[in-house]
């Protein structure tokens, strides 16, 4: 379901966690040269939602173009090796822009390569997941990019690797509020621009349904690995976990700030479902919940009233068997279920450690994953 250009795009609500994604095409302008000029405008903006207090996660593209660039290599590059070389070179020459460019708003920035396999395996997402929040709390600005040194698949041309669906992934994995996918097009369109001058943008998209995904085309840029088929794609994964998702011209002017201000720019998709709902309903299935830590009032009342993390010191009983980054049931002392989470720490390690002071894990485990059995931030309390 779609609303054309003349309709309302919906009421202007202001976005506090946001993920932006700059593609190849957006960055380098279409050749084969980074566009500090675009990149300069892009930072300010991110600077400017810090400053503000909003919390930012850039996704950026371009590893693989600056590498070619910067070895002054003009042949057509072929096989996976030579890319993954030029994503190697141009990786450090793309974070070393962003850090200057951030430097002049003192602002510091990190770097995290990320591929499928680290978010598909259990203690990857959750180590990751826990990294992405503490930068966030440390107001650090995280520039995550594909790690295409190592992830074959996504210079193999599948699509789920691209850049597209891990900006997706990466809002899933923050709890984002708004994920920005800034390319060198307008939108969505009712048909190719290029094309057909009768072709309209289309500004919110309510359901992505087999109409939406018709609409999309399959086109490549020359340097990026992703097209409008894979933008939907990513729209779809980021909605279902409840993220406002939009694609829009990263060319315009104060773009970032306007989208996240709620401004209509570009083409809007709206969540499917609200991120509490998408978090609780995965959370609180059956089929997830791996075992049960059964806490003392204290450990229950910090939890529920102050929405604390849950500490060794409150635990006094463990129940099941289950792994670092399983979802795990949380009891007070007459057994009634006040929450849930993703523990830190496999249930032999809590088992061992119940009751003792946080101080003292590492010596006890002769291993040490932090002071919370399950953060605040991986809960959900009843």
């Amino acid at each position: 379901m779609v609303k054309s250009e003349n309709d309302k795009a919906g009421s202007k609500l202001p976005y506090r966690r946001i993920v932006a994604k700059f593609g190849t095409s957006l960055l380098t302008g279409g050749s084969a040269h980074l566009d500090e000029a675009m990149m300069s405008r892009l930072v300010a903006q991110a600077a400017q939602l810090h400053q503000q207090e909003r919390e930012v996660v850039i996704v950026s593209s371009g590893a693989i173009a600056l590498g070619i660039d910067k070895l002054g290599l003009t042949r057509k590059l072929k096989g996976i090796p030579f890319k993954q070389v030029m994503a190697a070179v141009g990786q450090n020459r793309l974070m070393q822009t962003y850090e200057q460019l951030f430097s002049r708003y003192n602002i510091p920035v990190a770097q995290a390569l990320l591929t499928k396999a680290d978010l598909s395996d259990r203690a990857g997402y959750l180590n990751a997941r826990n990294t992405l929040l503490a930068l966030l709390e440390l107001r650090v600005v995280c520039i995550v990019n594909e790690n295409d040194v190592v992830a074959v698949d996504e210079l193999d041309g599948a699509r789920f690797g691209d850049n597209d669906n891990l900006s997706a992934m990466v809002a899933n994995l923050i709890d984002a509020d708004l994920l920005m996918i800034l390319t060198d097009a307008a939108g969505l369109c009712t048909a190719d621009p290029h094309c057909n001058p009768d072709a309209r943008l289309i500004t919110q998209v309510e359901r992505i349904d087999s109409d939406i995904e018709c609409l999309a085309t399959g086109a490549s840029s020359k340097l990026g690995t992703g097209g409008m088929v894979t933008k939907i794609e990513a729209a779809r994964l980021a909605t279902a976990s409840g993220v406002t998702v939009v694609i829009a011209d990263g060319k315009d002017k104060d773009v970032i700030l306007r989208l996240a201000s709620g401004e209509a720019v570009g083409t809007r998709f709206l969540p499917a479902a609200s991120k509490l709902e998408s978090r609780k309903r995965w959370m609180l299935s059956d089929l997830c919940t791996r075992g049960k830590l059964v806490v003392d009032a204290g450990a229950a009342l910090a939890l529920q009233t102050h929405h604390r993390s849950l500490l060794a010191a409150g635990i006094r009983q463990v129940e099941g068997d289950f792994q670092r980054g399983d979802v795990v049931s949380i009891c007070d002392p007459d057994g009634v279920r006040i929450a849930c989470g993703i523990t830190n720490y496999a249930s032999g390690d809590i088992d061992a450690i119940k009751s003792m002071h946080s101080g003292k894990i590492s010596s006890v485990l002769g291993h040490d994953y932090g002071s919370e059995i399950v953060h605040r931030n991986n809960l959900v309390v009843f």
